[in-house]
């Protein structure tokens, strides 16, 4: 199954956890383009190193899983730099990652290397809700 397929799972099913996966996939593409700027853009001069909230997802994500094991139902919680709307809608806005550009002045090997880190574990969390998505169907 493609992202495309995915992204529009979210609209047809009625099965909470798909949706949590739905939105994890989400997450993960949207980071895995965030991280790949990073390193693309990194010489330029006035190139500033964005990530997503990563804690701040993870927070959400474990908030509705408990929710579902309590009530059998899943409430996305909206935050300043996370939202969920209607029909599979999702939101997360880039920050400033402050410790990757205080890195990136201070030594670019490590700089990359951190990025590199970076999209190897969300090339992995993104692989995993895909391949745990194409087991419910």
């Amino acid at each position: 199954m493609d992202l495309k397929g995915i992204m529009n799972l979210s609209t047809t099913s009625t099965d909470n956890v798909t949706e949590l996966l739905v939105h994890i996939v989400k997450f993960t593409e949207r980071r895995r383009q965030l991280l790949m700027e990073n390193l693309i853009e990194h010489d330029h001069e006035d190139f500033i190193p964005k990530d997503l909230d990563v804690n701040g997802f993870a927070d959400l994500m474990t908030v509705a899983v408990a929710e579902h094991v309590q009530n059998n139902r899943i409430l996305f919680r909206d935050t300043e730099t996370i939202s969920f709307g209607s029909d599979g809608l999702f939101n997360s806005i880039p920050l400033v990652d402050h410790n990757a550009k205080e890195l990136l002045k201070e030594d670019k090997r490590k700089y990359i290397e951190l990025q590199i880190a970076r999209f190897a574990e969300n090339s992995l969390n993104n692989k995993i809700a895909q391949q745990l998505l194409e087991r419910v169907f």
